[in-house]
This record gives structure tokens, C-alpha cells and sequence, in this order.
């Protein structure tokens, strides 16, 4: 199973040792940064699956580097759980509105925040929280590898697989070509982006047996997207 890979930011260096300590005890990867400015930069570059932010941090507030994550595109829905010692309710939905996915006021039981992380990553990272993707009657056991659609097994060839795969894991969202090239051939591939468009075909092929409806929207100028 694919681990998780946790970013954390906290600038008090004994609570992010902490932290460390019990995120990589529950069987994720961890980085960690006290500066808002470095935790923009590890997140274009490594590409966490979620990040734990505290609200006072470095050069940043932790509510502005969840602003600008909001709009970091393909990015943009990295799940956030916020930490802060600030406990009104306004600073509470103060932090919810900017997008945090969750939200706890130190101090706080580091077994809590770990059972808020497997949460938030079966709800918005299936795949790396070892559970299967389903979107419609398409379903993938993402630990074996395999496919099928309204229960009948789909033969995949790997890139075929990785498009789906990163399809499932944003349903209904239009992924542009440069997107999925990114996202399923890394982005210092030197892949020409039509590639794209030949593997779609294929994997519309394979998909579609028997008559059954596309589920793999074009969207003209856009992308493409993978509708339930």
C-alpha cells in the first residue's frame, strides 16, 4: 500500500518533534517546515497528500499559506487540518472559510489529530488510505491493481491505469492535458502532451466494452473528467 506522505508545519520545535514522532508512528512519511514560505515551496515540489498547519508560523500566517494553497490549481485541494491556540469560534470558522478541511485548538491529543488524519485522507485521499477508489460502477483496488466496472474485471495496460487511477482520485473535476501529463508521467517528462489524447483513447476502449456508456467527459479546450 501506498504510504501517505504528511507535511508538517510548526515553528515550535518541540510540538513539531512531536508530531514528527506520532504522524511516522502511524505509517506516514513525514516533512516538516517552521516557514510558510518553504511549506508553498515543499508542496509544489514533493506533493504531500495532507498537510498539518499550525496557525502561527514563519514569515506566513498558517491561514494565509491555506489561502494560497486554495489556489494552487491542481493543488488546490490538498486537504489541511489547522492548529492553532486560538479558541473562539470566530478564528474557528475564520480558519474553516479559508478551506481548512478540519481544525484543533491546542493543546490537543496527538491520538486525536491522528484519527483526524486517517478522516480527512479516506474522505479526500482513498487511495493512500488503503481503501478501494469506487466512482459509479467503476471500482479499483488500488493494492492489487485491479479494475473492474459493474463488477466485470477491465484489462488495463499501466498507463491506462495511472490515467483512471488519477482520474478517480478527483471525480468530476475537468483535469487539463498538461494535468494528467503531470500528474501520471511526472512533470520533467518529456512525454508530448497528444500522448494524452492516445491514452484516453485507449483507456475509453477498454472502459467501454459492450456498449456502455462513456464515463470519460472531453471537455472541449479543456480536459477531461470522469463522471460517476
Amino acid at each position: 500500500m501506498q504510504r501517505a506522505l504528511i507535511l508538517i508545519v510548526e515553528d515550535d520545535p518541540p510540538l513539531a518533534e512531536l508530531l514528527r514522532w506520532h504522524v511516522s508512528q502511524a505509517g506516514y512519511d513525514v516533512l516538516a517546515t517552521a516557514d510558510g514560505e518553504e511549506a508553498l515551496l515543499l508542496i509544489e515540489e514533493e506533493r504531500p497528500d495532507l498537510v498539518i498547519l499550525d496557525w502561527m508560523i514563519e514569515n506566513l500566517s498558517g491561514i494565509e499559506v491555506c489561502r494560497r494553497i486554495r489556489r494552487m490549481g491542481e493543488l488546490s485541494s490538498l486537504p489541511v487540518i489547522m492548529l492553532t491556540a486560538r479558541s473562539a469560534e470566530d478564528d474557528r470558522l475564520r480558519g474553516l472559510e479559508t478551506g481548512a478541511d478540519d481544525y484543533m485548538t491546542k493543546p490537543f491529543s496527538p491520538a486525536e489529530l491522528i484519527l483526524r488524519v486517517k478522516a480527512v485522507l479516506r474522505r479526500t485521499r482513498p487511495a493512500v488510505s488503503g481503501e478501494m477508489l469506487k466512482v459509479g460502477s467503476v471500482t479499483m483496488d488500488t493494492s492489487g491493481y485491479h479494475v473492474a466496472r459493474d463488477g466485470e474485471p477491465v484489462q488495463l495496460g499501466p498507463t491506462e491505469y495511472r490515467i483512471l487511477r488519477y482520474l478517480m482520485e478527483r471525480p468530476g473535476r475537468v483535469l487539463s492535458r498538461m494535468q494528467l501529463l503531470d500528474g501520471v508521467w511526472g512533470r520533467d517528462s518529456d512525454i508530448e502532451i497528444r500522448t494524452v489524447d492516445v491514452h484516453i483513447r485507449r483507456l475509453r476502449a477498454a472502459m467501454n466494452v459492450g456498449d456502455k456508456p462513456d464515463i470519460i467527459r472531453t471537455v472541449r479546450a479543456a480536459g477531461y473528467s470522469l463522471n460517476a
